[in-house]
């Protein structure tokens, strides 16, 4: 058997023809973890502390760069994955049903069928209402957000974000303030 040698410009044509032959494994996976990173999620209380025996608005806000969408949570093709909220209190907490933004129905290029999304800014809207004997001192809220987002051309793997939403929980009587008026509108209690 003779000793094969490489050249270097052989060596370097071989490499460049691997890359050449394969750029998705090397670029996809990481523009598509961009893509889908991008999408702003927040979790926001109507008042600053939450009143043993009442009930305060809650919600979470997805900002949705431009150039991108996510599915509504209820989608046109049973084969979409919807965006959920599922939120978990502690013992006596209730929470109301979430109530999700009016969706917009368009077209992309790779779909034939409109689809049913959320674009800029959807916010998420809940209740929550603390027990008349819930122990004062902080409590929190965990929310998983689970969504695809997708761009004009193709969708990316499938997303889900964790939020804890604290909140300190005060006597009946204790006065509380009104906050993010920009998500709540701007009325007192």
């Amino acid at each position: 058997m003779k000793n094969r040698k490489y050249t270097r410009p052989t060596t370097l044509l071989l490499l460049v023809s691997l890359l050449l032959a394969f750029p998705f494994s090397f670029q996809a996976e990481p523009l598509a973890l961009a893509q889908s990173s991008n999408i702003g999620v927040n979790g926001f209380y109507a008042f600053d502390k939450a009143q043993r025996g009442r009930t305060l608005q809650a919600a979470v806000v997805v900002d949705i760069p431009s150039g991108l969408h996510i599915n509504s949570n209820r989608p046109l093709a049973k084969f979409l994955i919807p965006t959920s909220l599922k939120i978990e209190a502690p013992g006596g907490i209730r929470v109301g049903p979430v109530s999700y933004p009016r969706a917009v129905i368009r077209s992309f290029s790779f779909s034939q069928d409109k689809l049913s999304v959320y674009e800029g800014r959807a916010v998420l809207r809940f209740n929550v209402t603390i027990p008349a004997n819930f122990s004062t001192g902080v409590t929190e809220l965990r929310l998983r957000l689970k969504y695809q987002s997708c761009n004009d051309e193709a969708c990316f793997p499938p997303a889900t974000r964790e939020i804890k939403l604290p909140i300190a929980v005060v006597g009946a009587n204790e006065p509380v303030k009104r906050i993010n008026g920009r998500i709540f509108g701007g009325s007192r209690r």
